[in-house]
């Protein structure tokens, strides 16, 4: 029972240690008289031919700025090396063993449009040989590739950035690639929390340049990348449309408030303020105005008109007939027609109207013995009566010399009456009486200024209604042109994608 565990583990380390020295036994054999400068090649007019595949494992970062895309890959190539080669049964069976990349040739594939950092892979890994020559080779790499970008519709932009590998020294004729597969090898890449990866096909191209004579193979990977847009929704895109509906309230808020101004202050400084803070953000460049700083320019300008239409509309609102004279087409289009389209209905209150008896042709009928009122059959004696009390003299009442009064409405209607006695003695008592000349006169004057001040009221009551009915106005033409144009930013990559 002992002896059978014991005779396996030996067995097992005789065997390793009989590979370990077939394997040094191999490596020496190989690398004897092995020159990595050489290309591998029979005849030296044969092309090496050379495999090659890309893998991502990250995108890195994209920076818009500096228009660099920075990537972690895995870069395949897989070529034969005659000089390379075994027999599997001379070496107990050894197929595959790992060579230093720094020891054997390699097809010298850079990246065209590196932006930063080494154009060259690192030969720090390995290489997995084969007993019948063939090589294969995947260093990792992270590159920082030149990307031009177009950020018209940030942040809901997509992005093209290529790729281009290829040999830098030797052409078509001494080194000739090979496409593996159609596209980017995706199954060890590692997901970006800001890019998706929407396709990344290859394609081989053979170019002759002007510096030299010969055809120079290459290999292009085009990313097709789509920025999520999550994170720049809720921190740029919902503030700014808050902003602009904020901008729409002001003109709902009623003048009478005062705080009109304050409020679309207010607003532009929360929108600088937030400008400000998203300056980082946004990607700076001068080629093309991003979709973002356009809906901002657009919710600057938003608030602006705004403002100055506020202060308009108090400049409105305020008006007097001291100050401003209301023109027949105002009075027209802004009290009858806009409203009437707007749907809009002013209150009229019903006791404003002039429907009660007249003050200053009562307080006259008064100091002239009540105007013909008295009754039937005595009211012309009394009439005559006050005019031949008045001759010679200078008479309070407003009848002229000569001159009959205009008949007084019927004074029945009134539920109390005055006998004649008493027009006789009020109107004895008037004649005499200098207080009441001073308080009909009084009377009189209360009810111009009263009457004055009526008109006036009216007049500036137009004045705030034509204000109420611009407010009304800017908010429906606001309104639209708010959401008509968050609405049509924010289509354009939607169509410039379909188009």
């Amino acid at each position: 029972f002992i002896s059978c565990p014991r005779a396996t583990v030996f067995n097992s380390s005789a065997a390793n240690c009989c590979s370990s020295k077939a394997e040094d036994r191999l490596f020496r054999k190989l690398f004897r008289r092995y020159n990595q400068f050489i290309r591998p090649v029979e005849n030296v007019s044969d092309p090496v031919t050379v495999e090659f595949e890309v893998s991502i494992s990250q995108l890195v970062k994209v920076d818009e700025v500096n228009q660099i895309m920075e990537t972690n890959l895995w870069l395949r190539h897989v070529w034969n090396d005659y000089k390379l080669r075994w027999m599997p049964v001379e070496f107990d069976g050894i197929e595959f063993i790992r060579v230093p990349s720094n020891k054997i040739w390699r097809p010298d594939i850079v990246l065209y449009n590196n932006a930063v950092g080494d154009f060259l892979v690192e030969d720090k890994t390995k290489a997995l040989l084969k007993f019948d020559g063939t090589i294969t080779w995947v260093p990792p790499a992270i590159f920082k590739s030149s990307c031009p970008m177009d950020i018209t519709y940030f942040p809901f932009d997509y992005q093209n950035c290529s790729m281009k590998f290829g040999s830098w020294t030797y052409d078509k004729a001494k080194i000739d690639l090979v496409l593996i597969g159609s596209k980017v090898n995706l199954k060890d890449f590692w997901e970006s929390g800001e890019w998706e990866i929407i396709d990344a096909p290859g394609y081989k191209h053979d170019i002759k340049y002007n510096c030299c004579e010969e055809i120079y193979p290459d290999i292009t990977y085009s990313f097709y990348i789509r920025r999520l847009p999550l994170f720049y929704t809720i921190n740029l895109i919902i503030p700014c449309l808050l902003i602009s509906f904020l901008t729409v309230l002001v003109f709902y808020l009623p003048s009478d408030c005062g705080e009109k101004v304050t409020l679309c202050i207010s607003v532009l400084l929360s929108l600088t303020v937030f400008l400000l803070v998203i300056t980082e953000t946004i990607p700076s460049t001068s080629l093309v105005i991003p979709l973002i700083g356009e809906y901002l320019l657009f919710t600057m300008i938003f608030v602006t008109l705004s403002i100055v239409i506020t202060v308009f509309v108090l400049n409105v609102h305020y008006r007097t007939p001291m100050t401003h004279t209301m023109p027949d087409w105002v009075r027209s289009v802004f009290l009858k027609v806009l409203p009437k389209i707007m749907l809009m209905r002013r209150p009229i209150d019903d006791d404003s109207k002039p429907g009660g008896l007249d003050i200053s042709r009562e307080s006259g009928g008064a100091g002239g013995g009540g105007g013909g009122g008295g009754g039937g059959k005595g009211g012309k004696r009394q009439k005559n009566s006050l005019m031949q009390g008045c001759t010679g003299k200078k008479c309070p009442c407003p009848c002229q010399h000569g001159k009959e009064t205009p008949e007084t409405p019927d004074l029945g209607k009134i539920t109390r009456q005055l006998s004649h006695q008493s027009i006789n003695t009020v109107v004895a008592f008037s004649v005499v009486s200098p207080e009441i000349k001073q308080a009909i006169e009084s009377v009189k004057y209360i009810a111009e200024n009263m009457r004055s001040r009526n008109k006036a009221k009216e007049v500036e009551d137009d004045w705030k209604y034509v204000a109420m009915v611009i407010d009304r106005i800017f908010l429906w033409v606001f309104v639209t042109v708010c959401i008509l144009g968050t609405v049509g930013l924010f289509l354009q990559p939607l169509i410039g994608f379909f188009s």
